[in-house]
């Protein structure tokens, strides 16, 4: 987003971060959003037009907000009513939970944090405890596990670190997904924000012919990864929000952020 994008000061301040205790902080997502992602300049340029694009974005946000909805109720002990969309997905997240025997902290789900040594928010997901470790848990719906999400959960593990006696060991990137196969070649197919993208499966060898593949009813994906060491990625986070406030340098000092 230019900085020609925002309304007003307070546009600017409620799209980009929160106000704690009268105190405006950036936004942790918003500021590793100023890193280029490749897969998704990559996705823009496969649409017939931008607008497309735009409309398939958004819907595919929607559908990834539902899911994260039905996890958070999950982990207080609530049954949700589970839309017939994404049901494959919940169902699967479900039995992992309880195949894990994940345990989750009610104190830490969509919980607020704040660096104040480095003037950071964000908010997490989960901190979890996943085979005797205590870490951030984050829940992605994407169709991979990128690096970027790194970024993001370092930001959560450092103010951690500084606000718990007890601070996490680890973190993990839980990704939550669906799609149907092919019963003769394996191909994948997946559905998201309304578009249908076909994936080989390469150890299968040849696929169907286009229009031949033999789908399987939709079925919930889950992975989960794992990642202990978070320092370089926290420095890396760090460049990351300098260059995001060189970007918005005019409507950080305009809210008083920068002098």
């Amino acid at each position: 987003m230019s900085l020609f994008d925002f309304k007003s000061i307070e546009d600017f301040k409620e799209q980009c971060g929160y106000t704690i205790d009268d105190i405006w902080y950036p936004r942790v997502t918003k500021i590793v959003g100023i890193k280029a992602k490749p897969a998704l300049l990559f996705y823009y340029a496969e649409a017939k037009s931008y607008a497309e694009a735009n409309a398939q974005t958004k819907k595919s946000a929607e559908e990834g907000t539902a899911i994260h909805n039905a996890c958070e109720k999950i982990f207080v002990g609530e049954n949700p009513v589970v839309e017939a969309q994404i049901a494959p997905a919940i169902t699967a997240f479900q039995e992992f939970m309880s195949h894990k025997n994940i345990q989750v902290a009610p104190d830490f789900i969509e919980r607020r944090i704040v660096s104040f040594d480095h003037r950071y928010a964000g908010t997490m997901d989960a901190l979890a405890l996943i085979d005797g470790k205590l870490g951030v848990l984050d829940i992605k719906t994407s169709q991979a596990i990128y690096r970027d999400y790194n970024l993001q959960t370092s930001a959560y593990m450092d103010a951690l670190h500084r606000e718990l006696k007890t601070p996490p060991q680890t973190r993990w990137i839980l990704r939550i997904d669906q799609a149907k196969a092919c019963l003769t070649c394996g191909a994948s197919l997946r559905t998201k924000g309304g578009k249908e993208k076909i994936r080989t499966a390469k150890y299968r060898g040849a696929s169907c012919p286009e229009g031949q593949h033999e789908w399987s009813e939709t079925r919930g994906i889950i992975e989960l990864k794992e990642f202990p060491y978070w320092k370089e990625d926290f420095d890396a986070f760090l460049g990351a929000k300098k260059l995001w406030e060189w970007e918005n340098d005019s409507w950080l000092r305009k809210v008083g952020y920068l002098k």
